[in-house]
Parts: structure tokens; sequence; C-alpha cells
């Protein structure tokens, strides 16, 4: 293998990682119907707001989400399309 091969494979161990936690595959999933702030996600998933806040971080850092200010909150977001398709991948393939 080339070294970009040893560096994708790098990037996409890391992606599962960072969606192998299941607090934040829950917020994924929360995400992937409509934004949402943190507060909507502490109810959704029955967690508290520094738990949330937490992975929600994790979330940003993996450039997974994008965040927009609504008043005085702030919105959540997937950034695009891609980690929706993942997980709908990944969704048919457990119930198959």
């Amino acid at each position: 293998m080339e070294k970009e091969d040893f560096d994708l494979i790098e990037k996409v161990s890391g992606l599962y990682k960072v969606l192998g936690e299941k607090n934040r595959l829950g917020i994924v999933y929360c995400l992937m119907k409509k934004s949402l702030c943190v507060h909507e996600l502490c109810c959704l998933l029955s967690a508290s707001q520094s738990l949330i806040s937490h992975q929600l971080k994790i979330l940003r850092e993996a450039n997974i989400l994008s965040t927009l200010k609504r008043g005085n909150e702030v919105v959540y977001t997937l950034k695009d399309a891609h980690i929706a398709e993942f997980l709908k991948i990944a969704k048919n393939h457990v119930r198959e």
C-alpha cells in the first residue's frame, strides 16, 4: 500500500472511533432528522447538558457538525449528507 492509503485508513479509523460512542451516535441520529440545540438533545437523549456538550465538542472537532446561532442558542446540524448516508447504510446492514 501507498502512504496515501495508510493516511486514508487512519482517517477512516478515526471516524469510526468518533461515531462508535453511543451518545455521539445518538446525537448524530437526532440531527439527521433536524437541527437541534443542546437542551433539545438533552431531552431527546435523556442525558445531562455537560455530557451532551462534551460529545458535541468531539463531533465538531471531527468535522461532522456545524453550528448556527439562533438568538442566544447554538443550533447544531450535520455538516453534510455523507454522515447521514453512512449511517443509513450501517442501519440497513445491521437490519439484514
